[in-house]
């Protein structure tokens, strides 16, 4: 792309008139499932179609969103309507669910993927390994910067895949696909489309202000050249919630921005009334965390979008917008039928004549500066005439009447013909596509997880796998290693600018005699790969069907976890020969941030020790524990199943993840899940995590 593409939301087809008659290059829009925005108007099969045939009469592409994780018995219709959405066709598919990416790169190959910003790339390797696969562009994590989207760049090297980055809109507290904070507290998933955004709620840091999950809106407009250079091909507006004034505010303000122009201030401020929490942030792009990056909705921010900035909006998008070029030739001949024919950009060509040959001029005859006056008057069209040749005979006429119905005619022809394209073709796939056969787990085996090396009892030798995380020092590798146990590092889930310390890591393991990592995103398993590492996939991998669990062998897994948010029985009902397991005990992780909740208190980081925790309105405690660059929230109280290992037989390994456990809690767990002592329900509080209740 030379240009720097404008993408726009379009959560309802008001919206969608917003953002294109605004400036928008392309919209990106949901169904009525399978979006990452449920609870958006979005689009009907009738609505997608009309969506489609607008947008592409006026040059404007449509990514589909189906960007949520899919469960096994959902995949016959996810499949249906995405070959519906071949059949307008939509330009490109957002999707997040590898599963699906597997089965379309057979389906339907040369439909264009674009990987959600679900998916959570914050690193080179992720974006090569997406390459590799077929997708056409990754929608990179919000929380990368200038330099690390740059770095990202470069590192795709050649290969022909584009990069799209967020410009504008709503930041999450969490990294995107690494939040599991609505699932687990409300059962509604942020991976199926169903957040609660219980992270608007009120949770405080001590010293923090009591919202301490809240960002500021992004806010890149006046900097999208700084996006261009550092290798972005599109710039994405968030907001499939919003208003269509505030899609077309952002559009238009974009689109000045992305062509050079300045942003007038008006602008400015009436797009900041219509939306904001305390103002903007660039904290992201800058690589300037911290506390000014926080805000909330105010009652400045309320008050602000009057029905005076509303109206002002509006016109941003009450008339169509002649963006389309045309080219007319119109021939008035003694003899023969006028004719009028109109071709765009792209060859498509449209014909119009007039039954009756031109009579003799009675009066004036016809010109060829009057005939040019009346085609450019293509106001309600979305097309302007940029060139138009005339051949006139001497001494005929020509009605006013007559020539404006020629163009009439010849711009609704070229406007269908453009509304129209081939379809994308669709294949149905192979039963064993969907299910190649059920899984025959074997005995069940224990896995732990160690924040230190420390911490890990003599007891854990029952494990096959200990995983400790990577940032550990090289002698708690062999420390560990020395006493019998069999360890593999625990890669970042969010990989931000520290590939190349990773990987150095990793090779001086390698020598030490230490193999295998464990990998919660795309990312991380193609880091590990390319290390030569036997990559272990993590539940953050987000794998919740059979063909996600045959992408992973095909892509090199040795296992994997499951997502934690599946049911015990949608776990079990999934097939193929990819040895997978669950996580069996632990505070389950329900954000993943680079921007850490305790920043938005006065200070330091040094000052919490590393060891801060956020309380909500109930007084519920969750810790916070913080490294590689990035916190972790914890829930408040642990999963526990060893009660239940009996309904787990279905899978090949369990994982206890110990976190801010004592040692006498940790051996006192071990000693229940290995049955060296009664096996009954632990003291306190502790869940059951969703492996009964499920997620919507």
């Amino acid at each position: 792309m030379e240009k720097i593409e404008i993408l726009s939301p379009a959560g309802s087809p008001d919206s969608l008139l917003a953002a294109v008659r605004a400036g928008a290059d392309a919209v990106y829009l949901g169904a009525s499932a399978f979006s990452a925005r449920a609870a958006a108007k979005n689009f009907d099969d009738d609505a997608l179609r009309q969506a489609a045939e607008f947008c592409h009469a006026r040059g404007v592409k449509v990514y589909l969103a189906v960007n949520t994780l899919i469960l096994q018995d959902e995949l016959p219709q996810a499949l249906a309507l995405i070959q519906y959405a071949c059949s307008l066709p939509v330009d490109a598919l957002i999707v997040q669910d590898m599963g699906l990416v597997r089965l379309l790169r057979r389906c339907a190959p040369s439909l264009r993927l674009n990987a959600s910003t679900q998916m959570s790339v914050t690193s080179p390797a992720g974006v090569r390994a997406l390459a590799a696969l077929g997708v056409s562009r990754v929608v990179l994590a919000r929380e990368l910067s200038l330099r690390e989207i740059a770095e990202i760049r470069r590192g795709a090297g050649n290969r022909p895949i584009e990069l799209e980055v967020f410009v504008h809109g709503a930041l999450c507290m969490s990294v995107s696909g690494q939040c599991y904070f609505s699932s687990v507290l409300g059962s509604r998933s942020g991976n199926r489309g169903m957040c609660a955004q219980p992270c608007r709620l009120p949770f405080s840091v001590p010293g923090g202000t009591g919202h301490d999950l809240s960002l500021k809106d992004l806010s890149m407009i006046a900097r999208i050249g700084e996006l261009k250079s550092a290798g972005a091909d599109s710039a994405k507006i968030e907001g499939r919630m919003k208003r269509p004034e505030y899609v077309a505010a952002a559009t238009a303000a974009c689109r000045l921005s992305a062509d050079g122009e300045a942003v007038p201030p008006e602008l400015t401020h009436n797009l900041s009334a219509v939306f904001s929490r305390s103002g903007f942030t660039t904290g992201y792009p800058d690589g300037r965390l911290g506390r000014d990056m926080f805000g909330i909705r105010s009652k400045e921010d309320v008050t602000g979008a009057t029905k005076a900035v509303f109206s002002g909006l509006h016109e941003l998008y009450r008339e169509e917008s002649p963006a389309v070029p045309v080219w007319f030739s119109l021939r008035v001949c003694a003899g023969e039928p006028v004719t009028l024919t109109a071709r765009d950009e792209e060859g498509r060509l449209a014909r119009a004549s007039l039954l009756i040959p031109p009579e003799p001029a009675a009066h004036r005859a016809v010109d060829e500066a009057r005939c040019a006056e009346q085609l450019r008057k293509t106001g309600g069209t979305p097309f302007f005439a940029r060139d138009i040749r005339c051949e006139i005979g001497e001494g005929l006429a020509l009605p006013v009447s007559r020539l404006n119905r020629l163009r009439r005619d010849v711009l609704e022809q070229l406007e269908m013909l453009r509304s129209h394209r081939e379809p994308v073709p669709f294949s149905s796939p192979a039963p064993g596509d969907l299910f190649p056969g059920p899984h025959h787990a074997g005995p069940m085996r224990l896995r732990a997880r160690f924040q230190t090396a420390g911490s890990v009892p003599d007891c854990a030798r029952a494990c096959e796998l200990i995983y400790l995380p990577v940032s550990a020092p090289e002698q708690d590798f062999v420390s560990l290693g020395g006493r019998g146990f069999s360890v593999a590092a625990e890669l970042p889930r969010g990989i931000f600018g520290t590939e190349d310390a990773l990987r150095k890591k990793l090779e001086r393991l390698n020598e030490l005699g230490f193999s295998g990592v464990w990998a919660g995103t795309i990312g991380a398993a193609a880091l590990g790969r390319e290390a030569g590492m036997t990559v272990h996939g993590g539940f953050s991998l987000n794998l919740v069907n059979t063909p996600a669990l045959e992408w992973a062998r095909e892509f090199g897994l040795a296992d994997t976890e499951l997502s934690f948010e599946l049911t015990l029985e949608k776990a079990a009902a999934l097939g193929g020969d990819l040895p997978r397991g669950l996580v069996l005990y632990g505070r389950l992780p329900l954000m993943l941030c680079r921007n850490c909740p305790g920043a938005n208190a006065p200070g330091d980081c040094a000052k919490c020790g590393k060891n801060a925790r956020l309380t909500d309105r109930r007084g519920t405690e969750f810790p916070i524990l913080c490294g590689n660059g990035c916190s972790e929230v914890l829930n408040s109280v642990p999963l526990y199943m060893a009660d239940r290992m009996d309904e787990i037989r279905s899978q090949d390994f369990g994982v206890l993840r110990f976190s801010v456990e004592n040692s006498v809690e940790i051996e006192e767990i071990f000693r229940n899940y290995l049955a060296l002592s009664p096996v009954e329900k632990p003291k306190g509080q502790w869940t059951r995590g969703l492996y009964y209740r499920g997620i919507e």
